[in-house]
C-alpha cells in the first residue's frame, strides 16, 4: 500500500483530471439509473395489482375447491345414519353386534374417505359414546383421540354450525409437525343434539401446494389466521407464528379496499395483496420484495459495464493527455524525492523544457553545497568524540592512585615484594589501557584483562571479601565492544553494593543471542530502589559531582552505546532493596574492529546504506 501510494503521489494532475471526469461520468450514470429504476417501478406497480390479483383469485380458486370437497365430506358424514349410530349407542356387550356395527361403519368412513384422498388428507371421528375412528391412510399422527384431547375440540363446539379450520402442531417429541385440521361438530338436523366430532387433517406440507407454483424467490404467499397465527406459507420457518402486525396489514388492504400496499416487513420493503377467505376466516396474503423484483427487471451488471467502459476509455485519454503534459516534471519529482531518504548524492537527469531544466541545475546545486557541508560536519563530530574520549579517559581519580601506591608500600615494608610487584604491574597494565589510546573498541579478552587488574588491585587494597567470577562463551572472547565498557558497573558494585552487607559475590557473564552481544554484572549486595537512583542520579547531574574511577559513568556508558550503535540498544539496570543488582548491557555482535567511530554509526545505525 505505501509503495502504491509513492508511486501514485506523483500523478496529482493526472489524478485530479481523472477524479473530475470520473465523478461526472458516475454522476451521469446514476442520474440514468435512478430515472430509470423509478418509472421501472411506477410501471410495475401499475402492472403489479392486475396481474398478481388474477394469481391470487387462482390460489383462492384452489382452497374453495379443497373446502368443497370437506364441506361434502362433512354433509356425507353427518347424514349416515350407521355413523350416528356407531357413534351414539352404548356397548351391548354382544361382540358380533358391535363388530357388525364397526365393519358398517368403516365401510361408510372410507366411502367418505374417497372425498379427500386427492388431498392427502385423513378424516377421523369420534363419539359422545367415546368410540373413535382415525381413517388416516396418509398420516399416522395425529389420531383421533389427540386431536379430540386437543384444545381444537372446544373451538370447534363453540361454532357447532360451521366447519372450522386450525392450526395443529404435533408432540414436540415427533419434531412439533404441523397440520391444518378442519374440525365440524356432528349433530341432529332436527333437535341440533351433539354426538361426535368430525376430523379432517391435512400436512401443511401437503398445504403448500395450493399456492406454491406461484411463489418464487422475492415472491411469497402467507396464509394467516384472524387471530394472526401464520397456519401456512413458502417459508417454513414463518408457519406456527404470531405476526400481528402482518394481519394489521392484511385486515387494512381488506377493509379500504386497496389493490396493493407497500409495506416494511422483516427489514424489507414489500408489495402486499391480501384477500379474505371466509370459508376459513384465513387471510391469503401475497408478498413480493420491491428490491429484488425491481432489480431483476432492471439489468444492474449491464449498466455498471457500461459505465466501466466509458470511464475506462476516458481514463485513457486523460491519462494519455495528461502524461505528455507532465511526464517532465514528473520525473523530476520522483527524482528529488529520494533525498528524504538520506541520499545526498541523488542527482537528477536535466532534461525538459527551460523551466524544469533550470530548477533541476538548482536543485543539483543545493546537494553540492547539502554533501560539502555534511562531509564538514561529519568530520568535526567524530574529532570532537575523540577529544571528548581522551579527556574521559585522563580523568583518573588521584584517591585510587594515592590509595594504590600506599598499599604497595605496606606490602614493601610488610615484606611481601612479590604482592607488591604483582599490584604495581597491575596498575602499570591498568594505565596504560586507561590512558594510551583513545581508540573506540577493544575484544573481550582485552577488556576482561582491565578488569582483572582493576579487582586485583581492588582486594589487595580491601581483602578479599567481596568475590568476583567470570563467566565468559568461548566464541565471545575474539568479538569488539566499546573501551572502558563494563569497569564502571564494576567501580559501583564495589564501592556502592556492599555498605550493609560485609561480603557477597560480583559475577561478569558474557554470551551471545542471535546477532547481539550480552555483557552482565551481577551482585548480592545490599540493591537500591530505582525511584531513588533516579533522583539521586539527577541530584548529582545538577551539582556536578564527581566521576568514579575512570570517570566515565554507567549514563556515559550508555550513551556511547546508543550514539554508536542506535537506540536498541543500551544499558538496563534490575534492583531491589536488599535482592542485589543486575546491570544487563545490549550491542550488536562485532567481530572486527571497525576503522573509525564513523563507520560503526554508518553500519549500524544506517543498515540500508
Amino acid at each position: 500500500m505505501k509503495a502504491l501510494y509513492e508511486r501514485l503521489k506523483f500523478h496529482g494532475l493526472f489524478i485530479k483530471m481523472f477524479a473530475v471526469m470520473f465523478v461526472s461520468i458516475i454522476a451521469i450514470a446514476v442520474s440514468v439509473a435512478w430515472t430509470n429504476l423509478r418509472m421501472t417501478e411506477k410501471l410495475f406497480l401499475e402492472t403489479f395489482s392486475i396481474t398478481n390479483s388474477k394469481v391470487m383469485n387462482q390460489v383462492k380458486s384452489n382452497f374453495e375447491s379443497f373446502h368443497y370437497s370437506n364441506v361434502l365430506a362433512a354433509m356425507t358424514a353427518q347424514q349416515s345414519g350407521t355413523l350416528k349410530t356407531f357413534l351414539t349407542e352404548k356397548s351391548s356387550g354382544q361382540s358380533t353386534k358391535e363388530m357388525n356395527a364397526y365393519y358398517g361403519m368403516t365401510q361408510q368412513m372410507r366411502k367418505i374417505q374417497t372425498t379427500v384422498d386427492a388431498y392427502s388428507a385423513g378424516i377421523a371421528i369420534v363419539g359422545k359414546n367415546g368410540r373413535n375412528y382415525s381413517g388416516n391412510s396418509y398420516l399416522t399422527k395425529p389420531n383421533a383421540r389427540e386431536l379430540y384431547g386437543s384444545a381444537l375440540t372446544p373451538k370447534a363446539e363453540a361454532a357447532p354450525g360451521k366447519m372450522m379450520y386450525h392450526l395443529y402442531e404435533g408432540q414436540a417429541e415427533e419434531g412439533g409437525k404441523p397440520f391444518i385440521v378442519a374440525t365440524k361438530v356432528l349433530q341432529e338436523p332436527t333437535t341440533g343434539q351433539k354426538y361426535g366430532m368430525l376430523y379432517i387433517t391435512i400436512d401443511e406440507k401437503d398445504f403448500k401446494p395450493f399456492y406454491s407454483s406461484f411463489t418464487s424467490e422475492g415472491n411469497d404467499v402467507v396464509i394467516i389466521d384472524s387471530s394472526g397465527t401464520v397456519m401456512s406459507s413458502n417459508h417454513a420457518s414463518l408457519v406456527g407464528q404470531k405476526n400481528v402486525q402482518l394481519l394489521s396489514y392484511a385486515r387494512e388492504i381488506q377493509e379500504q379496499g386497496l389493490h396493493v400496499k407497500k409495506v416494511k416487513m422483516m427489514s424489507k420493503d414489500e408489495l402486499m395483496l391480501a384477500q379474505y377467505l371466509p370459508s376459513y376466516n384465513f387471510y391469503l396474503v401475497n408478498m413480493i420484495d420491491q428490491k429484488q423484483v425491481l432489480g431483476q427487471m432492471v439489468n444492474t451488471k449491464s449498466i455498471i459495464l457500461l459505465v466501466l467502459v466509458i470511464v475506462l476509455v476516458a481514463l485513457i485519454i486523460v491519462f494519455l493527455i495528461s502524461r505528455k503534459m507532465t511526464r517532465s516534471l514528473t520525473l523530476l519529482s520522483r527524482q528529488m524525492s529520494k533525498v528524504t531518504s538520506r541520499n545526498f548524492h541523488n542527482y537528477v537527469n536535466v532534461s525538459g523544457g527551460y523551466e524544469i531544466r533550470q530548477l533541476g541545475e538548482a536543485y543539483n546545486y543545493m546537494l553540492d553545497e547539502v554533501n560539502d557541508y555534511v562531509a564538514r560536519l561529519v568530520h568535526t563530530q567524530q574529532e570532537q568524540r575523540k577529544a571528548e574520549l581522551a579527556a574521559l579517559q585522563q580523568q583518573i581519580n588521584p584517591h585510587f592512585l594515592y590509595n594504590t601506591l600506599a598499599s604497595v608500600k605496606f606490602l614493601v615494608q610488610q615484606g611481601s615484594k612479590e604482592k607488591a610487584v604483582d599490584t604495581i604491574h597491575a596498575l602499570i597494565s591498568l594505565l596504560q589501557n586507561t590512558i594510551s589510546s583513545v581508540s573506540e573498541t577493544i575484544t573481550v579478552e582485552e577488556e576482561l584483562v582491565s578488569l582483572k587488574h582493576y579487582v586485583f588491585i581492588n582486594h589487595i587494597r580491601y581483602g578479599e571479601r567481596i568475590r568476583v567470577s567470570y563467566f565468559v562463551a568461548p566464541d565471545c572472547n575474539g568479538y569488539h565492544v566499546p573501551k572502558l565498557m563494563i569497569q564502571p558497573f564494576i567501580e559501583n558494585a564495589f564501592f556502592h553494593a556492599f555498605n550493609e552487607k560485609e561480603s557477597g559475590f560480583i559475577h561478569v557473564l558474557i554470551s551471545s543471542d542471535g546477532r547481539q552481544l550480552i555483557c552482565e554484572v551481577v551482585d548480592n549486595g545490599d540493591g537500591m530502589d530505582m525511584q531513588q537512583l533516579e533522583q539521586a542520579r539527577d541530584k548529582r547531574n545538577q551539582k556536578g559531582s564527581r566521576q568514579l574511577f575512570s570517570g566515565i559513568g554507567v549514563a556515559n556508558v550508555h550513551e556511547r552505546i546508543r550514539l554508536l550503535y542506535g537506540e536498541d540498544y543500551g544499558v538496563t539496570i534490575a534492583s531491589g532493596r536488599g535482592e542485589g543488582t543486575k546491570v544487563r548491557i545490549t550491542m550488536p555482535i562485532i567481530e572486527h574492529p571497525p576503522e573509525s567511530g564513523e563507520e560503526i554509526q554508518k553500519k549500524y545505525q544506517n543498515p540500508k546504506k
